[in-house]
């Protein structure tokens, strides 16, 4: 069984038992089945329905989500068209083999670590990218939510982990992000990496996995907060340092890398260009399309992102349990930039989602929300929304998931503790919420 750490301080966590451990829970820290017992330990713990999501699916399920996910990612690998985004970094790095400078291509967004890495795929023929890419986004994908199920112990066989990597089949971003085959996808890795590894103090470790991420592709940049939030000082110099020494140490190898600066920067800032703004979610961008001068969207984007900033710092201030406390408070942090920043496209949310979906069993989590699941319908693909349907619409449907997603979980980050209508204290640093929580019943262990 894992205890969680106080969310004070350093929000330190502990195992009390091995791994494997069958140590039973004394008399009243649990009911039966894996459920809290009443008033023994706060919204954080797992209720009825959370033990029920914990338990094992059936294998027939798990056969039916596998079957969706191998049938869409097989779909998408018979399009010629997928793994466009991904051609983007394959020309780079050819262009580096012939001894060009990738930056000659202004679409390169990436900083000079991503071109070496990027070397290798240059050497394989288009017709195995067209295959292997889509192939491997997927399962990197997965190893994501996978990952973000581990923080909450929860099992990938259990009903929530088959739900929502069957539910994927479905979902916009996901068909999105594996039909681009965006370096999005490493982001979608390391963030519950780096989450799970913080939630049992392992801090270095933690910002190791966020700086190689960041060597892929920037995106976590925003996860830095966190760090100092928590100030965890020496992890932030870990990393910061790991992608600055890695794009300076590929810059040597690169001819002409201070085209980044002269010609790469300029065009990210002004909004890229005709083919790539209209699909950009940020509200900079949207809000202009819809009537409002540059000036006042972009004032209104980077007050939401200032907003979205101190709610982090109040949800991390306010403690509770700690892997709801590094879950929430990062994904606040990266809700400002998607909001703010330009560009943001659909499958950024795959960064945040699934460790936002892992805390799903335990009662205080954001997805017990309504309205986290409202402002996500419109991203099913068997609804369909004829207004929107076009690709140059589509990003007014996006920016309402980012906007809608960042509003639910600011109002989460700034409740300030009280009483729930159950008379359950909700988490302080001093109150019952900051005591150690049993997470149930592992999935494995089904009656």
């Amino acid at each position: 069984m894992r205890l969680n750490g106080a969310g004070g301080g350093g929000g330190r966590g502990r195992d009390t038992a091995g791994a494997g451990s069958d140590r039973r829970d004394a008399p009243g820290e649990r009911g039966r089945h894996g459920v809290d017992a009443p008033g023994e330990r706060g919204p954080h713990g797992v209720d009825a329905p959370g033990a029920w999501l914990r338990t094992r699916a059936s294998l027939p399920a798990q056969a039916a989500a596998a079957a969706l996910l191998v049938l869409t990612v097989t779909e998408i690998a018979g399009s010629a068209a997928n793994g466009i985004d991904n051609r983007v970094l394959v020309r780079a790095g050819r262009a580096l083999l012939d001894g060009g400078s990738p930056y000659a291509d202004k679409r390169l967004l990436y900083l000079p670590s991503s071109v070496l890495l990027a070397v290798p795929e240059a050497e394989l023929g288009p017709r195995v990218l067209q295959v292997l890419v889509p192939i491997v986004t997927a399962l990197l994908i997965l190893a994501g939510w996978w990952a973000a199920l581990r923080i909450f112990d929860v099992s990938p066989r259990s009903r929530l982990g088959v739900a929502v990597a069957g539910g994927l089949a479905y979902f916009a971003p996901f068909r999105s992000e594996v039909g681009l085959g965006n370096w999005t996808v490493a982001s979608v890795l390391a963030l519950p990496v780096a989450l799970g590894l913080a939630a049992r103090d392992r801090w270095t470790a933690a910002a190791a996995v966020v700086g190689a991420a960041i060597c892929c592709k920037p995106m976590l940049v925003p996860v830095a907060l966190l760090f100092v939030l928590a100030r965890r000082w020496r992890a932030l110099a870990v990393l910061a340092g790991i992608p600055l020494v890695a794009s300076v140490l590929a810059a040597l190898l690169i001819p002409h890398p201070g085209l980044l600066a002269t010609k790469t920067l300029p065009f990210l800032l002004h909004g890229q260009d005709a083919f790539a703004r209209p699909y950009d979610a940020s509200l900079g961008t949207v809000l202009p399309r819809l009537g409002m001068p540059h000036t006042a969207a972009d004032v209104i984007a980077v007050t939401l992102a200032v907003a979205g900033v101190l709610a982090a710092r109040a949800r991390w201030r306010r403690g509770g349990d700690q892997r709801l406390r590094l879950v929430e408070t990062a994904s606040m942090l990266m809700l400002c930039a998607f909001v703010a920043s330009r560009p943001a496209f659909l499958h950024y949310v795959l960064v945040i989602l699934p460790v936002l979906l892992a805390s799903l069993p335990l009662r205080a989590s954001v997805p017990r929300s309504p309205w986290f699941w409202i402002v996500l319908l419109p991203q099913n693909g068997a609804l369909l929304l004829p207004s929107l349907e076009s690709l140059q619409r589509r990003a007014f449907r996006d920016a309402v998931m980012l906007a809608g997603l960042y509003a639910v979980l600011a109002v989460r980050c700034l409740r300030r503790p009280g009483a729930d209508p159950r008379g359950r204290l909700l988490g302080t640093a001093t109150g019952p919420a900051t005591r150690p929580v049993a997470t149930g019943t592992p999935a494995g262990r089904s009656r």
